[in-house]
C-alpha cells in the first residue's frame, strides 16, 4: 500500500538547534541568574538598613543588634540606674551621665517644681515622637520627675567645631559631611512640621547657641532632637497659632513676626503680642545651616547653590517662605548635584 504525504503539512521540515546557539542561550541565562543573585546579596541589604525595623510603642532598642525592651519603670530607674556626674543643665532639667547594665545613659531630672508642666510636656513629646529624628527614650518616672534617654558622648551641636577639630574626626570635616548635617537638621524641622501630632513649632530657638543646644550629634555623625520641652502645636483648622514664651524677643536670629510690632514707645505686653505659625522655623534655617557648613574647602560652593532657597527662607512675609519639605528637597538636590560633579572630576583625573 502506498503512503501518501499529509496534505495539511506545510513548510520545511524542522531543524535541530545548533549546539553553539544552545551554549550561548545557557550562558545568557546563567549571567542573568548571577546578576539577580548579586543584586540580592549586595543591593537588597543596603536598602533594608536604610529603614530599620523600629520597636513598637513603649519599647526601645539600644544598638542595631539588640532586642526591643519595654521602657524602664520607676522601680527599675531607682534600682538599676547608677547616677554618676552632671553633664548639663537647662531651665527645666539637669542631665546626669549615668550607667545602666554597663551602658552609659543620660538621666534627666527636673530642676524645680515651677517648670514641671514643661518637663511633662517634653516627656509626652518624647514618648509620642520616637523615631530616627528624636533621641531614644529608655524609661521615665513621673513620680520622681526623671527621664532616661540614650547617651551621645559627642554632645550637642554647640560643640561641633571642637569635635571636628579632634584628630580622630578630621577626616569627616568636609563639605559633604557638613552638608549632610545641615540636611539632617532640616529633616528634623520637616518632621516636626508634619509630625503625627500635627504641626509642631521649635520654640526653644531664640538665638543660635540656644538652638544648637537642642540637638545631639550621634556617633555616626547624624543629628537627633534632644530637647522637646517647648513644642507648641499650630492648629489651622481651629485657627490656633503659637507664641514662644511670654517675654519680648530681640535680635536678627528670630523671625520678624516674633518681634514686638508696636515700637519702643509702647511697652511690651504679652496679651498684645500677635501669635505666629511654623514659618518662624523656616526663617532660622539659613543661620543654622551656615554654622553647620562651617568654613572648610567647598563650603562656599555649597552656600552658592543654596543661595536662592535661603533667600526665600528670609522673606519678610511668612506665607512667602518655603515649607521645610521644599527646603529639604532643595538640599538633597544640591547634595546629589555636587556629589555627581565631584565624582565626574575624579574620574577625569584618573
Amino acid at each position: 500500500m502506498e503512503t501518501r504525504p499529509q496534505e495539511g503539512r506545510k513548510g520545511p521540515p524542522p531543524r535541530d538547534v545548533p549546539p553553539v546557539v544552545g551554549l550561548l542561550l545557557s550562558m545568557a541565562l546563567m549571567n542573568a541568574l548571577l546578576y539577580l543573585c548579586l543584586d540580592w546579596l549586595f543591593i537588597s541589604p543596603r536598602r533594608s538598613t536604610e529603614d530599620p525595623t523600629r520597636c513598637p510603642y513603649g519599647h526601645f532598642r539600644m544598638g542595631p543588634t539588640s532586642n526591643c525592651s519595654p521602657w524602664l519603670s520607676c522601680e527599675q530607674l531607682r534600682t538599676e540606674v547608677r547616677q554618676m556626674k552632671r553633664v548639663g543643665e537647662g531651665a527645666v532639667k539637669r542631665v546626669f551621665l549615668s550607667e545602666w547594665k554597663e551602658r552609659k545613659v543620660a538621666l534627666s531630672r527636673l530642676t524645680r517644681l515651677e517648670v514641671r508642666d514643661d518637663f511633662l510636656h517634653g516627656l509626652r513629646m518624647l514618648k509620642s515622637l520616637q523615631g530616627e529624628h528624636v533621641v531614644t527614650l529608655l524609661g521615665y518616672c513621673e513620680d520622681d520627675n526623671s527621664i532616661l534617654t540614650e547617651y551621645h558622648p559627642l554632645g550637642s551641636l554647640s560643640s561641633l567645631e571642637t569635635t571636628l577639630n579632634l584628630s580622630k574626626y578630621r577626616s569627616t570635616n568636609t563639605w559633604q559631611h557638613r552638608l549632610q548635617l545641615a540636611l539632617g537638621y532640616v529633616a528634623i524641622i520637616d518632621f516636626l512640621h508634619r509630625s503625627p501630632l500635627g504641626t509642631l513649632v521649635m520654640c526653644d530657638s531664640s538665638d543660635l547657641p540656644k538652638t544648637l543646644s537642642q540637638y545631639l550629634l550621634t556617633a555616626n555623625f547624624s543629628i537627633v532632637l534632644n530637647d522637646l520641652d517647648a513644642l507648641p502645636l499650630v492648629n489651622r483648622s481651629t485657627g490656633a497659632l503659637v507664641k514662644c514664651g511670654h517675654r519680648e524677643l530681640r535680635g536678627d536670629f528670630v523671625a520678624p513676626e516674633q518681634l514686638w510690632p508696636y515700637g519702643e514707645d509702647v511697652p511690651f505686653h504679652d496679651d498684645l503680642m500677635p501669635a505666629y505659625d511654623e514659618k518662624i522655623d523656616i526663617w532660622k534655617i539659613p543661620d543654622v545651616s551656615s554654622f553647620l557648613l562651617g568654613h572648610v574647602e567647598g563650603s562656599d560652593m555649597v552656600r552658592f547653590h543654596l543661595f536662592d532657597i535661603h533667600k526665600a527662607c528670609k522673606s519678610q512675609t511668612p506665607a512667602e517662605r518655603p515649607t521645610a519639605q521644599d527646603v529639604l528637597d532643595t538640599y538633597q538636590k544640591v547634595l546629589n548635584l555636587l556629589r555627581d560633579t565631584a565624582t565626574s572630576q575624579t574620574r577625569e583625573m584618573l
